[in-house]
């Protein structure tokens, strides 16, 4: 089966530094509209690794991602955006970058093409068989994450890929592979727009479906952030104030006291039970 990379293909809009600044903005907006259609095509898949990943986790299994250059950063991303927002310890969700973190804010020459350095970071965290490594990477051929899906999914370890490209070398070593079709970028080539877009779409889907299911949402509130700044701390407090009916003083204090919005509630529905 002949593979065809649709992440290189030719732009459907030409002679770009001819238009006027509102022909690119629409012309950008016009590609990002097929983004979430294409993301829709994928929730069979999405959900079939939800459903895993809860699994492993409520075994204390861990989610990696991994990845290089824009779908390495959306990974860590997301990754380090669990802790603040759902409470969840730090290194139950890890995101991995081909290069390391200078990576994060400079390219690193050939990080992404060394083949052996995905796995051996993966055996630097001791991955084992609950957790589970997810594969990014737009155009589905990048070794440092296509190596290291295949050494994981050897090891007895729950693969998955997240590409642009459908039937991907890296598709084939995931146990379950998220192909989300976006076509031809908008500036040929340049995987950092409408691939880049689908990947955010999709891991945030991943993460927050995920902390849904493990319990770490209340309703529709973030009940176990972390009260990092003011303005955290007085979200907190009207969920208190809302769940409680009490006053914002009393609530502010309440959930200071306790830490988060869930002990906070909890604590006092337990002492006016008592």
């Amino acid at each position: 089966m002949t593979f065809t990379k649709i992440t290189e293909q030719p732009s459907l809009h030409g002679d770009l530094e001819h238009q006027s600044v509102r022909q690119l903005l629409e012309g950008i907006n016009e590609e990002d509209c097929k983004v979430a259609l294409a993301v829709q095509a994928c929730i069979p898949q999405i959900e079939r690794l939800v459903t895993a990943v809860v699994e492993r986790m409520r075994r204390g299994g861990r989610l990696f991602y991994m990845g290089a250059g824009t779908s390495g950063r959306l990974g860590v991303l997301d990754a380090s955006e669990i802790p603040p927002t759902f409470g969840l310890p730090p290194g139950r969700v890890i995101g991995l970058i081909a290069g390391g973190d200078r990576a994060l804010r400079n390219a690193v020459e050939n990080a992404e093409d060394n083949p052996l350095s995905g796995w051996e970071e993966l055996q630097e965290h001791h991955v084992g068989p609950d957790d589970t490594v997810v594969g990014i990477a737009a155009s589905g051929t990048t070794p440092y994450v296509v190596h290291a899906l295949r050494q994981a999914r050897a090891h007895g370890i729950l693969t998955a890929s997240v590409c642009s490209n459908p039937g991907a070398p890296v598709s084939r070593e995931a146990d379950i592979a998220i192909e989300v079709t976006v076509g031809p970028e908008f500036v040929t080539g340049s995987s950092r727009m409408k691939s880049g877009t689908a990947q955010k779409m999709i891991l945030n889907m991943i993460s927050t479906a995920t902390m849904i299911r493990l319990g770490r949402v209340r309703g529709n509130r973030m009940v176990n952030m972390q009260l990092s700044n003011e303005k955290l701390v007085d979200r907190g407090t009207r969920m208190v104030m809302d769940e409680l009916r009490l006053p914002y003083d009393k609530a502010r204090e309440l959930l200071l006291r306790h830490g988060s919005v869930r002990k906070a509630v909890d604590a006092a529905r337990a002492t006016s039970a008592g």
